[in-house]
């Protein structure tokens, strides 16, 4: 069905306080002209990235029927993007939702949210990177922290990795089913002052990467914004660099425009001074083959 705005179905954790998951997310897919129809999967009074105490209602036993009464309505979208999962139940779900919502023209976007730093979230442990695995053979593309794709491959985390190597994760997640892999806050071996992005596209058997110059920061939700940004792009037509870089220089001028200004980082990036970046053409930046 041909429709006048674009359509993502977006399951995820909603925060009351702090930009990240569906206070971010919907921000940015909204004003790049892209509708945003969530499933939340839990309700927090905020994030959980640097937030010490906060409430946390677990939705996992409403998802069902939510779900069922958009089968009854015979949605249809033209993405289905998944994030920060609480439990291998709630796994199961999404796996029932793309089941039923995939179509031949759709993406399905998988975030395996699991940890980052070389180390698992507290929630998370074996079972869960098992169950995750199943997830994102599901998924047409996925985008798994450096961190992440460490624990989806059973790698040792190390502080630096070479373009081969990385290279070669990226194929190897490939062959798990997505036939595209983004992989995020890779650090760059050639300066420790940069990270990366590195994408690997199965069909043009080509392997992407966009480096970034580190600024000395930790802002939650940038991985959400990014993943956003990048599903923005390519619903608008964009290549995929051309989507990964728009996401890219989005996140770095975020924070450049951020960094300056004296409040707590746990916040997130202050989203609202960046969204009308996004309404600009793309630029063609930095991005080169591997």
């Amino acid at each position: 069905m041909n429709r006048t705005i674009q359509r993502v179905a977006a399951i995820h954790d909603l925060s009351g306080f702090g930009r990240a998951s569906l206070t971010a997310i919907m921000p940015v897919l909204s004003t790049m002209g892209v509708q945003v129809c969530p499933v939340p999967t839990a309700v927090l009074s905020s994030h959980t990235g640097g937030f010490e105490d906060f409430s946390f209602v677990d939705l996992t036993d409403s998802m069902a029927e939510f779900i069922k009464q958009w089968k009854k309505l015979e949605l249809s979208f033209d993405c289905i993007y998944s994030g920060f999962l609480g439990s291998e139940k709630q796994i199961n779900i999404v796996e029932d939702f793309i089941r039923h919502f995939k179509t031949k023209e759709n993406l399905v976007v998988v975030d395996p949210v699991m940890g980052d730093n070389g180390s698992l979230y507290s929630t998370m442990g074996p079972v869960m990177i098992r169950e995750m695995r199943s997830l994102i053979g599901m998924a047409d593309i996925i985008t798994p922290n450096y961190t992440e794709a460490a624990f989806l491959l059973d790698r040792p985390y190390t502080n630096y990795i070479d373009d081969a190597t990385v290279k070669e994760w990226a194929i190897r997640l490939s062959e798990m089913g997505p036939a595209t892999v983004v992989l995020t806050s890779v650090p760059d071996h050639r300066d420790n002052a940069d990270t990366s992005v590195i994408a690997y596209d199965r069909a043009n058997q080509v392997c992407w990467k966009i480096s970034c110059r580190y600024i000395p920061a930790h802002y939650p939700g940038t991985g959400d914004t990014f993943t956003s940004v990048m599903i923005g792009g390519l619903l608008q037509g964009d290549s995929l660099p051309i989507a990964l870089d728009r996401g890219v220089l989005f996140i770095s001028q975020c924070i450049k425009a951020s960094y300056g200004f004296n409040y707590p980082k746990r916040e997130g990036v202050l989203l609202e001074r960046c969204l009308d970046i996004l309404k600009a053409p793309a630029v063609i930046g930095a991005f080169e083959t591997l």
